[in-house]
This record gives C-alpha cells, structure tokens and sequence, in this order.
C-alpha cells in the first residue's frame, strides 16, 4: 500500500511545520530547509509556493499521496458547502486518523500500522484499509483477540479526560469508539488554511 517512506526531518525542514506527530519532528535541530542553500538568504515564497506549501503540509500531515489527495479534493467540490472544510472533514473521516483522534495510537503512521495489521473493527467487521471513511454512526473497536495488547491499555491511560474529540465518543474500558458525527471546521485542531489549496487547484 502507497505510502511516504522518505526522510522525514527533510520535509519538516522543508515545509516549515511539523507534519508528523512524532515529538522529535516539532523542533528540529536545524531550523532551516535541508540541502546546500538551506542556510543562504531565502528570497520570499510567491503567491503559487505559499498555496503549494499549504497543500504539501496537509498532504503529508494526513499522510496521502498526490492522485490519492487530488481525489479527495474532486470529491469535497461536488458536495455541498465549502470546498476546503469539506476537503479536511473527509481527511478526518479517514479510518487512520480517526484511531487517531481516539488515541488508539500515538502517530497517524503507527494508527494506519494498527488498521493494516488487522487489529481493529468497523461495526464488528474486520477493516483493514487506512483510507476507509467512516459514516456518522460506525464503531471503531478493537478485536477480542489484541485486547490483550499492552500497548492499547497504555494509550488509553494516556488520554486526559473521556472524548478526545467533541465529534468522537471513546469507551475506554472497552476500546471502543464511535465516530458520532462529521467534523466541523471549527472542531479540526490542525493550524492549516484549506483556503489556499482551493485557490491552488482552481488555477
């Protein structure tokens, strides 16, 4: 299954923002865009770099690939509302980033780990593609059989309150979730403008 396996410090440094959870990507030791010039005076990102930075921030930070991503957006144009909150809403939807949310685990790439490896439950059905957009209504739990897993007992004592997300429901005793309703824009905690991707592709 597609998915970035190049260096990510390099991308951090290079975007400017941390877009993968991992705590050693949120401030790296060099402060600067890798390669020879990273160091030399930067001249100022044109109106077309500033929006094709904002894409390639939500890109990795949700970890989809170009045609993957473009897809997304063709669909967030036929639905009704705002082309940019309803791109990030499916983004949320993703059945990675929602054991996520939960806090399931602790990275969208150790999450999309827990969904392929066939760990997980989607209205007592086995699921076992990253990508699946969960619908308002669908339980995400995790199989009898891992239960046992320390590592889930340990990211459950890990989360502060019952609902890590006002759009979530977590069952922490039964390592259950239920994804209750779609997000709106408002309740997506990601500091991104969705706004300069619509203005990029509509170019």
């Amino acid at each position: 299954m597609a998915r970035f396996r190049g260096p990510r410090a390099k991308v951090c440094r290079r975007l400017e923002f941390p877009v993968f959870e991992s705590p050693k990507f949120a401030s790296p030791r060099k402060n600067f865009p890798p390669g020879q010039h990273g160091q030399s005076r930067r001249r100022k990102l044109s109106n077309y770099g500033v929006q094709l930075r904002e894409k390639q921030r939500i890109k990795y930070l949700y970890g989809v690939l170009e045609k993957q991503f473009r897809t997304y957006f063709k669909k967030a144009q036929s639905k009704a509302g705002p082309t940019g909150h309803n791109l990030l809403s499916m983004l949320e939807s993703r059945l990675d980033n929602i054991v996520y949310r939960l806090g399931l685990a602790s990275t969208r790439r150790a999450a999309r780990q827990i969904v392929t490896h066939k760990h997980l439950m989607v209205n007592n059905r086995v699921v076992n593609i990253p990508s699946y957009i969960c619908k308002p209504g669908d339980v995400i739990q995790i199989r009898d059989k891992s239960k046992k897993s320390e590592i889930f007992h340990e990211s459950m004592r890990r989360i502060q309150g019952e609902n890590p997300m006002p759009w979530l429901f977590l069952d922490k005793a039964k390592l259950m979730g239920t994804f209750e309703t779609v997000p709106e824009r408002d309740e997506i905690p990601e500091p991104v403008n969705e706004q300069l991707v619509v203005e990029l592709y509509s170019k």
